[in-house]
């Protein structure tokens, strides 16, 4: 196999073929090659020499194998531009999935968790192959199942069968998904339950009083669906109470619960961070004590993961440039591999953001107190140092494990008003001897940052601000200030610096990945651009430059909403993976999560690795296989992906129960998604979104163009087209599920406008 020899074993065939392999023995053969590959972390070259030299090809006959291979690149089952790899799919080799059901053959059928449909379309299926020999507690699987398992693309598959076939390498439970809803009681006794999915908003399920347990009025319950009652109504049945939504953080226990979130630390995992005690001085570490660091974060950042520091370099041999050094909170000292902290911190995958709580990934005795990069205070800390040249181009790199004492704690505006003329008690001393040479290093920094080119999709973040009662009250958008692109460059500068010296190394770890897009998505933004006018070549090899020419064609024109809209859909997703294929929004060939310990459990990973690499003292990482680290990048990958929805719809129920008294208001909106059911829009005040039914839009037959992410009338031509704003008319909302649903303003109200559910009591934060 490649990861014991580095080279590609000969593929026995009979005399009487052809000398030339069929299309299915290269593919077959190709899987088999990254399969071992995968098993051995051996990241051996894999192209058409090594075809040609597995089956025995030669003189004339490479001519041929070269097109036959072509034939494979352009019906997109191998990839392009990476040798002659099996093509990259949207799924991860290891993927979390739940098995809904069975294909009409008997086998199961499973699809990722947490898959965004409105961006990544419809999500791919995979059939689970059952091994032909199950082993004694070989896990098989069941409906209702959730399972990591290793997926590859099935290249027989049928049009209208999975497209992938997965084993399962682990079940992660037994229990079939729970269905979650708001347990209503009314004042006679009768009992509906309101579902908190979207999907299923006003669906509401009848529970007979006798099925409701002792749950109480307005409780947060599981339940079990049961047969239909006679009339078609949904029956229901609670199982578990899951919480009172009159409690404080109310507004994020449904997310937190509807997507097995935990928030709670096991009591020995609690047990070990009271027991753990600061860190020394010691043989393993440098002091750094007196260099003046500074932490610079959102303002209500309670945890400090990084801090910064610059000065001009002394070496003759680098005129202009300087010495950046980027120190991390030191966690993997703290938190050992299979402790129970480490346990429950690769439960999370991370910590977890709501706009009235955060879950973290650690308790806070190590994420707010010992870890944390305090000011005035000493903290260990993992530590890269980065010789940048007046160009910007790191000249080299070191780490080293230290022990810091941070000049100040920063935010954002503070720093940057410091720099602009303003500073204050804090910033003032400071400004000489630590804020200006870093503001210096950074106007380095840029040059090559422009020569790099990432991605650059003008796509502002808003943020939600709460009522002291935990209500909505506004959304805002931040400032973009250049001391987050400081903060921010620096931080890619340290990832990038990781990910080499494990490389160099031959050190095993966790790459925080961005694949290309797919030939079928650049295919339809080729076939879009072209109705605005914008050429987009399809064979071409695509870089992120070319996408940021397409931005810079259309800025400050009317389609500049819309072209970011469809750039932004075209880009695959970021993930974690044991394999290296690079980041294509950065533009980076090697990339790695090294400056957040405290909140990602990939950096903890990453911080291991450095330690056991370098010979850096405690907490470094055990002997780990390539299938191991596969699993914890699906399973974090699987937890970051949880989050960001969780977090999505906890900002939605907000929303909504602010709207619920607004019915028949109307909204000023833009188009964020169209499909052939109607459109999806995003209000432009507070970013809610919300579906308009193609019902609404008139008694005209409307036509789905997906080129034009369009629909238009047959009879008057009238058109909506993504990222087009119009007036909407609020006509129904449901708050636990956190839906809204509009029509067009210029119809007239419908009759049936309703809150289809009262909100849930808001709750009340800590002083």
């Amino acid at each position: 196999m490649p990861g014991e020899t580095g080279r590609v074993k000969k593929t026995k065939r009979s005399a009487a073929s052809s000398s030339l392999p069929t299309r299915e023995e290269i593919l077959a053969f190709l899987a088999r090659e990254e399969q071992a590959m995968r098993e051995s972390g051996h990241a051996a070259k894999l192209g058409k020499r090594e075809i040609a030299r597995a089956f025995s090809i030669k003189g004339a006959d490479r001519i041929e194998l070269k097109r036959l291979i072509a034939g494979l690149v352009e019906e997109g089952k191998l990839e392009r531009g990476r040798g002659a790899r099996p093509k990259r799919g949207a799924l991860p080799p290891v993927a979390l999935v739940d098995i809904v059901g069975r294909d009409p053959d008997g086998e199961l059928v499973a699809v990722p968790v947490d898959w965004d449909e409105t961006v990544h379309g419809a999500p791919p299926r995979i059939r689970i192959e059952a091994p032909r020999r199950a082993r004694p507690g070989e896990p098989l699987g069941g409906v209702g199942e959730r399972a990591l398992v290793r997926a590859s693309r099935d290249f027989d598959a049928g049009p209208n069968e999975p497209a992938f076939v997965g084993r399962v390498i682990k079940l992660l439970t037994r229990e079939r998904r729970r269905q979650i809803g708001v347990l209503r009681i009314a004042e006679n006794g009768a009992a509906r339950i309101e579902p908190v999915d979207k999907k299923q908003a006003g669906r509401e399920v009848t529970v007979l009083r006798d099925d409701c347990g002792d749950a109480e009025d307005g409780e947060l319950v599981a339940f079990d669906l049961l047969p239909r009652a006679r009339h078609g109504g949904h029956l229901g049945r609670v199982r578990e109470k899951l919480g009172s939504l009159t409690s404080e953080k109310a507004v994020s226990l449904i997310a937190l619960r509807a997507h097995d979130i935990p928030d709670l630390f096991r009591a020995e995992a609690l047990a070990e961070a009271a027991k753990a005690r600061p860190a020394k001085l010691d043989s393993h570490r440098e002091d750094w004590r007196d260099l003046p660091f500074v932490t610079i974060d959102p303002p209500d950042a309670k945890d400090h993961d990084d801090a910064v520091h610059a000065t001009p370099d002394t070496s003759p041999d680098n005129p202009d440039g300087f010495v950046v050094s980027v120190a991390i909170a030191d966690v993997a000292y703290y938190v050992h591999a299979h402790s129970p902290l480490d346990r429950d911190a690769l439960e999370r995958g991370n910590s977890v953001y709501f706009p009235d709580r955060v879950v973290p990934m650690l308790p806070e005795r190590i994420s707010n107190d010992l870890c944390s990069l305090r000011a005035e205070e000493d903290r260990p800390a993992l530590a890269v140092r980065l010789r940048l040249d007046p160009k910007g181009r790191k000249l080299g790199h070191r780490f080293h494990r230290v022990m810091i004492r941070s000049a100040a704690k920063l935010n954002y505006a503070q720093a940057q008003a410091a720099i602009d003329g303003r500073p204050d008690e804090t910033t003032a001393p400071l400004l000489e001897r630590a804020l200006r040479p870093l503001w210096a290093a950074y106007e380095c920094a840029r040059h090559a940052r422009k020569a790099r080119a990432p991605l650059d999709l003008d796509l502002p973040e808003r943020k939600i601000l709460l009522k002291p009662d935990g209500s909505f009250d506004r959304v805002v958008i931040p400032e973009r200030l250049e001391a987050h692109r400081l903060i921010e460059e620096f931080m890619i500068l340290a990832n990038v610096a990781a990910a080499e010296t494990l490389e160099e190394n031959r050190q095993k770890l966790i790459y925080r990945a961005h694949d290309e897009p797919t030939r079928e998505k650049l295919a339809a933004l080729s076939e879009f651009l072209s109705t605005i006018g914008v050429k987009f070549a399809k064979g071409q090899t695509v870089r992120a430059s070319n996408f940021n020419a397409v931005l810079a064609r259309v800025k400050g024109h009317a389609q500049e909403n819309l072209v970011n809209e469809i750039v932004l859909r075209t880009q695959a997703q970021a993930e974690y993976t044991h394999e290296n294929y690079g980041h294509f929004g950065l533009n980076l060939r090697r990339y790695a999560h090294f400056t957040s310990p405290i909140r990602r459990y990939a950096d903890l990973v990453v911080h291991r690795a450095l330690i056991r690499a370098l010979g850096l003292g405690p907490g470094a990482m055990p002997e780990t296989s390539a299938s191991e680290l596969a699993e914890i990048a699906a399973r974090i990958s699987a937890a970051e992906r949880r989050a960001m929805a969780a977090e999505r719809e906890t900002v939605d129920r907000l929303i909504a129960a602010h709207l619920a008294d607004r019915l028949g208001a109307i909204f000023s909106a833009r188009i964020s998604g169209v499909t052939r059911s109607g459109l999806f829009v995003r209000l432009v005040e507070t970013g809610a979104d919300g579906f308009v039914p193609i019902s609404t839009l008139g008694r005209d037959h409307f036509a789905y163009d997906e080129a034009r992410h369009s629909l238009t009338s047959k009879g008057s031509g009238e058109s909506y087209r993504l990222a087009d704003t119009l007036e909407v008319r609020l006509i129904e909302v449901a708050p636990v599920a956190g839906a809204l649903r509009f029509e067009p303003a210029q119809t007239q109200a419908a009759p049936g406008a309703r809150r289809i559910s009262r909100p849930g009591a808001r709750s009340r934060r800590r002083s």
